[in-house]
This record gives C-alpha cells, sequence and structure tokens, in this order.
C-alpha cells in the first residue's frame, strides 16, 4: 500500500482521539484509516454516537474498520478513561464542550469537562507513556468573553504549565487553536441550510460579525502540522481567511438558490464583533512559517522581576490576528470555500 510520506509516523501505530465520535474525529478517521496505522481509538462517553460510527464504517470502510477501538469513558472521570490510553503511541484530544450558550448557562460544566478533563488526559498520557499529545483549542480562548472561551484559555496555560514539568521520555504536549470550522456540529452553517429548508428567514446575530472559515479537513491538517512539527509547549495556529456572518448568509442563499430573507436578532449574550487567532502578547514572540504561526511556550520563571521590573514595548506596537485583519472573503469566494463541503455536494 502506497502511503504519503507525512502519514508515515502513524506507521503500526496507536492513535487515540477523545471526543472521537465528533466531527473532527470523523475526518481524522477519514483521512488515516487507510494508511498504515496499527489502530485507532475512539473514545467518548456516547455509546449511540459510537454505535453509529460503527455501523457507518463497517459500510464504507469494510477492510480496514477492524483497526478502530471504541471507548467508553468521560474525560471528567479519570479511572474511566485510564484503560483507554494503554498501549497508545499518541493522542489528539478533541473532548470538550463547545457550544457558547450552554457553557454560558452551565459553566461549572464547563470547568468540569474543559479544564479538568484535559488535565486528565495529560495524567493519563504520563502514566501510559504516550509519546506525543495534541490539544485541540479554539480561537475564543484568545481574549475570551465567554465561559467556553475561559475554560478553553485555561486549559491551554495548563497544557503549557505541564509541558515545563515534562522530563525525558515523557510525552511532548503541543497545542493547536483554530477558527470556525465549517458545517461541524452545531455551527451556524447547518442552522442556515435547515432554516431555507423550512422556508424561514435566515437568522443572524449581527451582519458585520466576522469569523475565520477553515473546512474540517484543514483543521485535521493544522493538527498533523502540530504533531509532525511539534515542541514541548507549542501552539500552533493556521492562518485563515475571514467572512462577515453577512457573506456567509448570502452566499448559501445563492448557492440554494432561495430567496429568503435575513432576520436580524442581535449579538447574543457571550458573542464578539470578531474573532483573534493569536494575541497582540503572542505575536511577540511567534514564528510565521508560511500557512502557520508557532507560539512557542512562555518559559518564564517566576522571578517576579519578568512581570514587574521588565516590560517588552514591542507588544505595544503589535498587533493580534483577527478575523478582523487577515483575508476578508467576497461572497464568491466564500461559495467557492462552501462548494467544498458535503452539504453542497463535496467531500468535507
Amino acid at each position: 500500500m502506497k502511503i504519503e510520506n507525512k502519514y508515515d509516523i502513524f506507521k503500526n501505530k496507536v492513535l487515540l482521539i477523545t471526543g472521537g465520535t465528533g466531527s473532527f474525529g470523523n475526518a481524522v478517521l477519514r483521512r488515516l484509516l487507510d494508511t498504515e496505522i496499527s489502530e485507532i481509538r475512539i473514545l467518548s462517553r456516547d455509546e449511540k454516537k459510537q454505535d453509529d460510527m460503527r455501523h457507518e464504517y463497517q459500510i464504507s470502510h469494510p477492510d480496514t474498520m477492524n483497526k478502530i477501538k471504541f471507548y467508553i469513558g468521560d474525560v471528567r472521570d479519570y479511572r474511566s478513561i485510564e484503560n483507554a490510553f494503554r498501549g497508545v503511541d499518541y493522542v489528539f484530544h478533541a473532548a470538550a464542550l463547545k457550544q457558547v450558550p450552554s457553557c454560558e448557562f452551565y459553566p461549572i460544566e464547563a470547568v468540569k469537562t474543559n479544564i479538568l478533563g484535559s488535565d486528565n488526559v495529560i495524567t493519563a498520557c504520563v502514566q501510559n507513556h504516550v509519546k506525543k499529545a495534541i490539544f485541540l483549542s479554539t480561537d475564543k480562548a484568545a481574549y475570551p468573553i465567554n465561559a467556553m472561551g475561559m475554560t478553553k484559555a485555561v486549559m491551554e496555560k495548563n497544557v503549557i504549565a505541564r509541558s515545563r514539568q515534562m522530563l525525558s521520555g515523557d510525552p511532548v504536549l503541543c497545542l493547536t487553536r483554530y477558527g470556525n470550522v465549517m458545517a461541524s456540529r452545531g455551527s451556524v452553517i447547518p442552522l442556515f441550510v435547515q432554516e431555507i429548508e423550512e422556508n424561514k428567514p435566515l437568522t443572524i446575530t449581527n451582519p458585520a460579525m466576522t469569523r475565520f472559515m477553515m473546512t474540517l479537513d484543514d483543521a485535521v491538517d493544522l493538527v498533523l502540522y502540530a504533531f509532525a512539527n511539534g515542541r514541548q509547549g507549542d501552539l500552533f495556529v493556521q492562518k485563515a481567511p475571514a467572512s462577515t456572518i453577512d457573506t456567509l448568509a448570502r452566499a448559501i442563499l445563492e448557492l440554494k438558490k432561495s430567496d429568503d430573507k435575513i432576520n436580524i436578532i442581535g449579538t447574543r449574550h457571550g458573542e464578539k464583533l470578531y474573532e483573534v487567532l493569536v494575541t497582540s502578547e503572542e505575536m511577540v514572540r511567534a514564528e510565521d512559517l508560511g500557512d502557520f504561526f508557532r507560539v512557542p511556550a512562555d518559559n518564564r520563571d517566576l522571578n517576579y522581576d519578568n512581570y514587574f521590573s521588565k516590560g517588552n514595548f514591542a507588544v505595544e506596537q503589535m498587533k493580534p490576528y483577527s478575523s478582523d485583519n487577515t483575508y476578508r472573503l467576497s461572497i464568491d469566494e466564500m461559495k467557492t470555500m462552501l462548494l467544498k463541503l458535503k452539504t453542497f455536494g463535496g467531500k468535507c
């Protein structure tokens, strides 16, 4: 079997994906299942989604389905997940509470999953001698204003803090941060399509609101890039174009040949006008790698001179990398991106 070079590192290895029944987990399976990877473990707490997934891949990948192993467990409960990590080489940590409104109403639940759950994953990696783990974060963790972003920001801080404690032979812990994944579960694109199918006006909070646009394949590319290039405590960001919500809505209406109207309801609680992928403070030390930014870990110690006596004038001159200052998609360009999605006849 001919394998692309970038997948050789997975040859005869075992990969575990937490929250693996979600959109990201399925995208990784589609990418890696037909390579020479030895085993892909799907860890999640939802037996129904696991059963649906099992049946789907029995049909779509009958020759390689035996590589997928399913584990029931909740990252909040260390004992329920520790067995799943035995014999694992690599981990992609995607389990999270991701919906902004849900986290706003139940912030402690977001703390349990996004912060404490990710810490349990780190501990399981250390105890089972995992070689490398990639932790998935979100643009909402940069200058967070909602509970989802805040808990993801603390998750990032904890991954970096624990990466400083790693010894030789311990896992390499890296982070990825990305923006809106188009057509992922719970995102706005499926909602817009549903509203069109039901002959309802498209519900828009603020037409000037901008968001980064990435496909699921882009998200997988970012994680694989971080996996191949990451050093202890690194954070990786993929450069991405942005779109206003108005442009996105009008592009979908044109593709669906719909004359439905747009209903503007105002910004929801916990929403930003634009998102940030790399903060000004991070941009000072970020490395521009072409299509990606690498942000090395801030490894200052507890010498308080580093915080109070010695400043950095560069921060004041640096702009964040945000959906407000990245490349802005036109309606036609947005349509081209949408046509990559399964919803509109594409493959993503």
